[in-house]
């Protein structure tokens, strides 16, 4: 079954894009990088800026993928599905193991206003006051602050990647006056780049923000439309506790069916019918222990 291409999707289009001298750019100086990743930068600012943008879809989409890369910096071989199913299959009481404890670290960091205590509950081993230390180690521009608070982090818990790079993106979003931490740094980083410091970390960093914010911005448009679309079938859905589904959806990367706020059978038959209806995916491909997403 089709439906009319609502006038709100269609506005999606005019969503800001990445100039194109930002992308295909090849720059190897600091000054070069510098500039580059600060054009970037403000375009994903105008684009979490619009109204439309499910930012919080958005973040915990860019968790995951920042919790990817740093399982992947510890040599273990989960990847985005596994990952998945170490969080959002977790029964009360249970431990999600060592791959799910980065998953939720960076959910944990990106879903709250960013303050200490949010930062707390995410990276719980260190001490709030060191906590703070770090987040302002670093002056001057946004990414130096960053590659700043990396490199403090690093230089005093060397094995403390997760909390590294969450820290960074922190004081990265703290120096752009964003409420929210978005994960940046992660996903573009190699892990040879953790070990660096001063200005080769620094270049790193640039590189990285430039790489990881073209797909960044690229996410948010495909989540923009998506999102839209959910909104737009949203009245057809005939269950009660359909709009609180509805709204989980427009927030969670993924959701099981028992986390639905409807009876089991009525939550099955809610998620085929937004399969149905084009407005989500089922993300597992099994018949069992499904997971589903915008």
């Amino acid at each position: 079954m089709k439906f009319a291409r609502p006038d709100h999707i269609s506005d999606l289009d005019t969503l800001p894009r990445m100039p194109a001298w930002v992308t295909s750019a090849r720059a190897e100086t600091l000054e070069d990088v510098a500039f580059l990743s600060g054009a970037a930068l403000n375009h994903l600012h105008l684009v979490l800026e619009r109204a439309e943008m499910p930012q919080a879809l958005l973040r915990e989409r860019l968790a995951l993928r920042a919790a990817e890369a740093c399982v992947a910096f510890s040599g273990r071989p989960e990847r985005v599905r596994e990952l998945r199913d170490a969080v959002h299959l977790l029964r009360p009481g249970d431990l999600p193991g060592p791959a799910g404890e980065p998953y939720l670290a960076w959910r944990r960091a990106a879903e709250r206003p960013l303050s200490a205590k949010a930062l707390g509950r995410a990276v719980p081993a260190f001490e709030p006051g060191q906590i703070g230390t770090w987040l302002d180690a670093g002056e001057g521009a946004p990414v130096t602050r960053a590659a700043m608070s990396l490199e403090a982090v690093l230089r005093e818990a060397p094995r403390a990647d997760v909390a590294g790079l969450i820290l960074a993106d922190a004081a990265l979003a703290q120096a752009l006056g964003w409420d929210h931490l978005v994960p940046l740094l992660a996903t573009c980083l190699k892990r040879a780049d953790l070990r660096k410091q001063g200005d080769d970390l620094r270049h790193a960093c640039h590189r990285a923000i430039i790489s990881s914010v073209i797909e960044a911005a690229r996410q948010a448009a495909d989540l923009a439309r998506r999102a839209a679309h959910l909104r737009a079938v949203a009245p057809k859905l005939r269950a009660k506790g359909a709009g609180d589904a509805v709204a989980m959806f427009l927030t969670r990367d993924a959701v099981a069916p028992s986390a639905l706020p409807l009876p089991d059978r009525a939550a099955r038959r809610l998620c085929d019918r937004l399969v149905e209806l084009g407005a989500v995916r089922e993300l597992t491909g099994r018949d069992t222990f499904r997971l589903y997403g915008v």
